[in-house]
This record gives structure tokens, C-alpha cells and sequence, in this order.
């Protein structure tokens, strides 16, 4: 089920790259030189390059903060219907303003990623902890054994499910009714439905129906969740979301 945003915000992506602001012991001069003799204008010119990327990297993530922030402010939230809906069909139950983030998705996060849950209970039972401004957490998506999807917060927002903030930032979660250990919770319709599901988020936002980017919660960096369990299908599943993306795109 979907974790809460406390290791949500605490929780980041590890860091890709080394330290960039460490010097190598090379860099140091040598024992009874001159600093002054080591600054020639090669060297000059290498911190002044190294002053430009840093720059470059300010000014890359300034922009993206300045994005994040630009759909907090009164009056650029993206426009929004009360009870409006991602996938059509899906029945709307709004969660607590509290267990998600709202956000402008994809302008000031990419979504590349489709999160899979399993409730650990039944379709009404996570609505209704979503709707508990207590519980810290939801999921953008319900679907039920028969195959009846309701939607709890819009793609737009950062819904507060896998328990890593980026993960969050740049997924969709979509939960399963039922439980791990129980593989009848896992019917064909819900499966049929979830994959319809699935597809049209690949589609919207163009990345492919794989396992890098359609993932268990489990597989999630530091988490302690272990759904979907053993019992999911993965190969029945993207089967049926590959063969949804191959047929034609549905009208809006």
C-alpha cells in the first residue's frame, strides 16, 4: 500500500557522480613552491571553465526550483475541475489535501514511471484512509476485483505513495485492491483494467511498458513495502499493457 511522504521527504534519489567540489591531492602545490609560480593561465583558464559549469549546474537546478515553485503560486496552478478525472470511466474520490502534493506534472516534474500496490485490504478501505487527512498518504489510482477504477488524486499532483520522494515526484501509483498473500485478489478483470490503465499513462506521458519504468512498490529505493508479492503476474500484465498501446489512442 501506498507509505507515507515522512520517508517521502526525508528520503531523495542517491546523487549520481562523485563530489565535484573536492580538490585531488595533484591540485595541491608542492612542498616549497610558490603558490603564485603554480596559477599560470592554463590553470587560470581551467577554474574559470570549472566556475562556468558551476554556474551552469546553479543555473539548471534554480531553474527547476524556479518550476516547482511557479505552480505553488496563487493563480498559475494548472486548471483544475472538482470531480474532473485522468481516465475516463473512473469514479472521482478525492484525497485529503494532505496526503498529496499539489504540482503542475509534467511541466515541473517528468513522469516516467508507473508504480504498482496492492491495498492490503479492500477498494472502499483505501479510499477511505485517503480521504484521512491523518493517514499521509494516497495513491493516484484504486482498482477494484471487477475491474472499477476510481481516481484519488490527479496526475497533475505528487501523490504521497512510494515512500521516496522522487519516486513520488515522477510516478503515477496506482493501487490493487486485496492482499499480497492471496492470489485471488488478482482477477482477470482487475488486471484487464489496471493494464487500460497503465497504457494510457505510458502513452501520455511517452515512456514504454517495461519493467524499468512500470515497477512493483517493492522495487522502490528504500523502501519496506513488499507489494505486489509473488503472486502478481508481471509477464500477464505488460503483455496486456503492450497490447493496449497498440491499438488506436482513444478519443478525449
Amino acid at each position: 500500500m501506498a507509505a507515507t511522504e515522512e520517508t517521502r521527504d526525508e528520503e531523495r534519489l542517491p546523487s549520481a557522480g562523485g563530489r565535484d567540489g573536492e580538490r585531488h591531492a595533484t591540485d595541491r602545490p608542492a612542498a616549497g613552491e610558490r603558490a603564485g609560480k603554480r596559477f599560470t593561465r592554463r590553470r587560470a583558464l581551467l577554474l574559470g571553465g570549472g566556475a562556468v559549469v558551476a554556474a551552469g549546474a546553479t543555473a539548471v537546478a534554480a531553474r527547476e526550483e524556479l518550476a516547482y515553485w511557479w505552480w505553488r503560486l496563487p493563480g498559475n496552478s494548472r486548471p483544475r475541475k472538482e470531480g474532473e478525472v485522468d481516465f475516463a470511466g473512473a469514479q472521482w474520490s478525492a484525497a485529503s489535501p494532505a496526503n498529496y502534493r499539489q504540482a503542475g506534472r509534467p511541466d515541473d516534474y517528468t513522469v516516467d514511471r508507473v508504480v504498482v500496490h496492492v491495498v492490503q485490504g479492500s477498494f472502499a478501505t483505501a479510499l477511505k484512509v485517503f480521504r484521512d487527512p491523518f493517514h499521509e498518504a494516497s495513491a493516484h489510482y484504486v482498482v477494484r476485483g471487477d475491474g472499477h477504477v476510481a481516481q484519488a488524486v490527479r496526475e497533475l499532483d505528487v501523490a504521497f505513495h512510494a515512500g521516496n520522494r522522487g519516486y513520488n515526484e515522477r510516478s503515477v501509483g496506482i493501487e490493487h485492491a486485496g492482499f499480497v498473500d492471496r492470489p485471488e485478489s488478482f482477477t482477470p478483470d482487475m488486471y484487464a483494467a489496471s493494464a487500460r490503465l497503465t497504457a494510457g499513462i505510458c502513452r501520455r506521458y511517452g515512456f514504454p511498458a517495461d519493467r524499468e519504468h512500470i515497477v512493483g512498490h517493492i522495487e522502490v529505493p528504500g523502501t519496506d513495502h513488499t507489494d505486489p508479492g509473488p503472486h502478481w503476474d508481471w509477464d500477464r500484465y505488460l503483455t496486456l499493457v503492450r497490447a493496449e498501446l497498440r491499438r488506436p489512442a482513444p478519443r478525449a
